[in-house]
């Protein structure tokens, strides 16, 4: 058999993935601050920033037509 290469996610199962995945990141960036710094943790909280950072590199960024930034939240 084969792994599935092939998944069927929304926006809304990548936001909760993508939230439990930084709620991770901070129980084990307080673990470190807190003195623990086995090198299996570091390892993990590189691993996660890394996959952290591969799914904000492949969101779409949008901007208005007409080229006028308008901020807020």
């Amino acid at each position: 058999m084969k792994p599935n290469n092939s998944f069927d996610l929304n926006i809304r199962d990548i936001e909760v993935i993508e939230s439990a995945l930084r709620a991770k990141a901070g129980r084990r960036g307080m673990a470190i601050a807190q003195g623990d710094v086995s090198e299996k943790l570091k390892e993990e909280m590189h691993e996660i920033q890394e996959l952290l950072g591969r799914i904000h590199n492949q969101k779409v960024w949008y901007s208005p037509k007409d080229g006028k930034f308008q901020g807020g939240g």
